[in-house]
């Protein structure tokens, strides 16, 4: 009997329901005319490296050890001991499930059982990973007997038991948002912590990039004015998965020197990465089969072959469609539904820590999960990883591929590329991915916006000194605006903080506002079910809309933005909504400007107004637009930085034989390409640009003289906007090329955009334009 599931391609019989089978049949299909198996790398397994466990460990850490079948060390985990010990920052860069966190754990307990009131501080950036890693701190000051006290500390520790581990935990794991706004703001309450505070850990480090990294760097600055204020001096152990620049990020982050280890001692199991890109259906149109639905057809492969799978999506609303279709298919099938669930951030942390512990106990045997399974939380030994479309950076891509094999035996991962641009580079350039280096991190804790919120934070917690500094800026000028703010006052040599508000609440370290929407479910009693953030929230639970939560389809009867709730009904449906918005740009400064073939580049300080206006209603599996709608939500607003071209009537006029809805229809094509270009040259991911075109008025009159910006989509800017500006040559002669090498005909997602949105000559505005501009630079 052939298990084909739909994916004849890849028909097995029951006999054949292993992983090397599965292999063989990619292979098959690389064999084939216009192969859809773009490309096998194989890994192979290679040897640990070894060192004993240094004689100055602590004895009873080392009997603990050796009862745990652990009898020496990898090399990389005895050199980070080593440095620890010297009293140097450390910060560790190796592969997933290569022992990082004993790297900490290790030089950690080893001083707690000297000095028992030493305190250590563990920053993990979720809450799961906090709690996965409290479990195997907990396990081994269980096997050595010690008197260790370690707790998380988050948002959902009980108010009773705070009040104990203030006082009594030697190690405390949290997250940055906890610190943030539940820690430094009561220092006065932590102070036995910040008095003996000897370690600070930072898991996961790479996870501090961008946005994100520069509010970070911020949070550390407030932490270590506490600990001064408090007469401490901890050092920072840091691990990290590969990224190009680890010591640069470590020292950017905390300000202080570092010594890298980098030299992976841990073995590693074979693996084999598969580059899969959906076979083309209608070449006229570029169209291809979709990419959700191939990520399904190949992971229920893996799934009946009794692989234990984990599939990687890039959005909430692809992991709920992927849930929902795998779901489906085990109604269909022998195994219980049950046997697939979904992961993300809006799931109820109960809900959470139950799917990792039964992926763990192996009785899920595929997950659907967003980045929030990219971190090292333990979930036992996985076969294969599935990736629906590219992750957006080399370096996310191998910490996912990553999490198939962790117990050093073969393992399988699959990239399976997306229409986007981007995936359709990666796929069909393999060479690129796997010899180019993973990206650099880059922050920017100098932005002004961040830079603000973050003193306002310290003021609130310590007065500011005259002359102080905050990082290597001189806090006068800022305090000085804060105060005509109504913020500060000065007084006694100080600046302090007079405001009755709560600074850490208006100061979110991840998005525009802080504010998160809970989902109330009114099917019978009311629940709450999930929560979501604000800028996702406007997009997915606007009235009428279909929010999709493990497979389960709800209809949002009430969305209440004061209140930040959304009331929900459960319903059986067939289609899922997704949101339209309108983007507006206007320029607030140009910083730079130059003239570009009869037309103009620059850059500067723009603000971004979006609103969603509307939903489409799409029917599953079909993907059918069965419907839509209209809606009036409240605009939201941003101020960031942006580069931009500006097409006057005398570029345009070059293209006589268009008509003006072409040309339009080009410039919006042009940017579709150029955001790609930009994410390969910036290495970024494509979702820290957005694009735009707006129409300017000329000479007083409504003269269609449009901009088409790139902008970074996120307020203040993460400084992308300079950089594509002097990098412009590189941007359109990569344009040109991608959309003169692309073998569609009038448009396709994978240049311009489909036909259908760019119009019949669309593609060809596009390239021809790129060209000129090209050709004004060279």
């Amino acid at each position: 009997m052939n298990l084909t599931l739909g994916f004849p391609e890849l028909a097995l019989t029951r006999q054949d329901l292993s992983l090397e089978s599965a292999l063989n049949h990619f292979r098959t299909l690389m064999e084939r005319p216009d192969p859809a198996v773009r490309s096998i790398r194989h890994q192979p397994a290679r040897p640990g490296e070894y060192l004993p466990i240094p004689d100055s460990v602590h004895p009873s850490l080392k009997a603990a050890l050796e009862r745990r079948g652990i009898r020496q060390l990898y090399s990389h985990q005895a050199e980070a001991f080593a440095q620890v010990q010297s009293g140097r920052n450390v910060v560790v860069v190796t592969p997933t499930a290569s022992g990082k966190t004993l790297c900490y754990n290790l030089p950690v307990m080893d001083r707690l059982l000297r000095d028992p009131g030493a305190r250590a501080m563990y920053l993990y950036p979720t809450k799961a990973l906090a709690e996965d890693q409290l479990h195997e701190f907990q396990s081994a000051v269980d096997e050595m007997g010690a008197e260790i006290r370690a707790f998380t500390y988050d948002g959902d520790t009980p108010q009773d038991a705070r009040k104990a581990i203030r006082q009594r935990a030697n190690v405390v794991l949290t997250n940055p948002d906890m610190l943030h706004s539940g820690i430094l703001p009561h220092h006065t309450k932590w102070a036995k912590l910040f008095e003996n505070l000897r370690y600070l850990v930072i898991d996961e480090l790479h996870y501090y990039r961008g946005v994100y990294g520069s509010h970070f760097a911020n949070l550390l600055r407030r932490l270590r004015r506490i600990c001064e204020f408090y007469g401490s001096q901890p050092r920072f152990i840091c691990s990290s998965a590969t990224i190009a620049n680890p010591r640069e990020l470590a020292e950017a982050l905390t300000e202080s020197p570092f010594e890298l280890v980098d030299r992976n001692g841990a073995p590693s199991g074979e693996k084999y990465f598969i580059f899969y890109n959906p076979p083309v259906v209608n070449r006229p149109l570029g169209i291809r089969r979709s990419y959700i639905n191939e990520t399904r057809r190949i992971a229920l492969e893996f799934i009946e072959r009794g692989q234990q799978t984990l599939v990687f999506a890039n959005n909430r609303l692809a992991t709920e469609v992927l849930v929902t279709y795998l779901k489906d298919a085990c109604d269909r099938g022998p195994l219980p539904r049950e046997t697939v669930r979904g992961y993300r951030g809006g799931y109820l942390p109960r809900e959470r820590r139950e799917i990792e512990r039964k992926l763990r106990d192996g009785e899920i045997r595929a997950v659907v999960a967003t980045n929030a399974l990219e971190l090292g939380i333990d979930i036992g030994s996985l076969d294969a990883v599935v990736m629906a479309g590219y992750p957006g950076t080399i370096a996310s891509t191998w910490q996912r591929a990553g999490r198939s094999g962790r117990r050093q035996s073969a393992s399988a991962a699959v990239l399976v590329a997306s229409s986007a641009p981007l995936d359709q580079y990666i796929v069909e350039h393999p060479d690129y991915f796997f010899e180019r280096p993973p990206e650099h991190a880059h922050i920017n804790p100098g932005n002004l916006e961040i830079l603000l919120g973050h003193l306002k934070c310290a003021a609130f917690e310590l007065p500011i000194r005259d002359g102080e500094k905050f990082g290597p800026h001189d806090a006068t000028d800022p305090c000085r605006y804060l105060e005509e703010a109504g913020f500060l006052h000065h007084s006694a040599g100080a600046w302090h903080w007079t405001s009755e508000s709560y600074p850490a609440d208006a100061t979110s370290l991840r998005s525009v506002s802080s504010d998160n929407f809970v989902v109330v479910d009114i099917t019978h009693e009311p629940a709450v079910i999930a929560e979501t953030g604000f800028t996702s929230a406007l997009t997915t639970l606007h009235e009428k809309a279909i929010y999709l939560h493990e497979a389960r389809q709800y209809h949002v009867e009430r969305f209440d933005y004061q209140e930040r709730k959304a009331y929900v009904r459960r319903v059986e449906c067939d289609y899922y909504t997704d949101a339209i918005d309108y983007t507006q740009v206007k320029v607030l400064e140009e910083f730079d400007g130059a003239p570009l073939a009869a037309a103009r580049r620059a850059h500067g300080e723009v603000r971004v107004n979006r609103q969603i206006v509307g939903f489409k209603k799409i029917k599953f599996y079909t993907l059918e637009n069965v419907g839509a709608g209209k809606l009036s939500m409240p605009e939201q607003e941003m101020h960031t930085t942006a580069f931009w071209l500006h097409f006057p009537a005398a570029f345009l006029a070059r293209f006589a034989d268009l008509t003006p809805t072409e040309k339009q229809n080009g410039i919006a094509g042009l940017g579709n390409a150029l955001r790609t270009v930009a994410s390969l040259l910036l290495m970024c991911d494509p979702r820290d640009l957005g694009v735009a075109l707006s129409e300017e008025i000329a000479g007083g009159l409504a003269a269609f003289e449009p901009n088409l910006y790139l902008y970074d989509n996120y307020p203040g800017g993460i400084g992308q906007s300079a950089p594509l500006y002097r990098m412009t040559e590189k941007l359109l002669a990569g344009a040109a090329q991608l959309l003169s090498g692309c073998g569609c005909e009038g448009g396709c997602p994978s240049c311009v955009g489909p036909i259908g949105e760019v119009g019949e000559r669309g593609k060809e505005a596009a390239r021809r334009m790129s060209e000129l501009l090209a050709s004004g630079l060279s």
